[in-house]
């Protein structure tokens, strides 16, 4: 019996020995997605706003199919409302492109209940610090406002078009201007974060209206205003900004 004991404690140690050099020990294991619902709880929604409530509005009718995945902005424009009436229109109410709560309960009767996956962001090494930091991946389309190392908030962001690329590498916030207008051309940019020269992560109304249709002249585009109004009065000048492909 002592033997037998002696053997396989001696196969365990050489497992473990074969491990340690092929560099094969213990993998942790890979982060789970995370998984949410769209909301069920009637905001009153309505034109011209940009908030959670119009993106739930938005991924219901992509649900119904009165609305073009691609146009889940947060942002209730012409668009929107017409994909309103068309629900509105097949679902026997009045056609007006208003989210009455009568609009509202119908619309989530028909929908049910709706998963949202996000996957577990691919974070730049150059990320994680102590204290505030941007983290901007253009692979992904999102910009990460982390603290301590850990995400605190996610945005989706837009870039540069092919001819005014939004630079990459890792900088600091140089300057902040809560209400921007470009000197060069001359469109507002609230919320306006430096980070290299004339870039900048500011909210972009037209991102808001148009979604990925669009593109800047450099700057890292935001279309959550109120998200990135709460992370402007987060951020300081000197924090940590990384710009990176995933």
């Amino acid at each position: 019996m002592k033997k037998v004991i002696r053997l396989l404690l001696g196969v365990v140690m050489a497992t473990a020995l074969v491990g340690a050099v092929s560099g094969t020990g213990p993998v942790a294991p890979a982060a789970q997605a995370a998984t949410t619902y769209v909301s069920t709880k009637y905001t009153a929604p309505k034109k011209g706003q940009t908030n959670s409530g119009v993106q739930a509005l938005q991924r219901r009718l992509v649900k119904a199919k009165a609305l073009d995945k691609d146009l889940v902005t947060s942002y209730f424009g012409t668009r929107t409302e017409a994909a309103v009436k068309k629900f509105q229109k097949a679902n026997g109410l009045t056609a007006n492109g208003k989210v009455s709560k009568k609009t509202w309960t119908r619309l989530v009767d028909k929908t049910g209940k709706i998963k949202i996956t996000k996957p577990s962001p691919k974070l730049d090494k150059r990320c994680k610090v102590d204290g505030r930091a941007l983290c901007i991946d253009k692979t992904k389309d999102k910009l990460y406002y982390m603290k301590n190392s850990k995400v605190v908030r996610t945005f989706d962001a837009r870039f540069g078009c092919a001819s005014t690329r939004t630079r990459e590498g890792k900088f600091s916030v140089l300057w902040k201007s809560r209400n921007h207008v470009s000197s060069i051309y001359h469109t507002p940019m609230p919320y306006a974060m430096f980070f290299s020269g004339g870039q900048a992560v500011h909210y972009s109304a037209d991102f808001a209206a148009r979604g990925y249709n669009g593109c800047s002249h450099g700057c890292v585009n935001i279309r959550d205003k109120a998200g990135i109004r709460w992370v402007f009065d987060q951020v300081r000048n000197g924090d940590r900004v990384v710009v990176y492909r995933s």
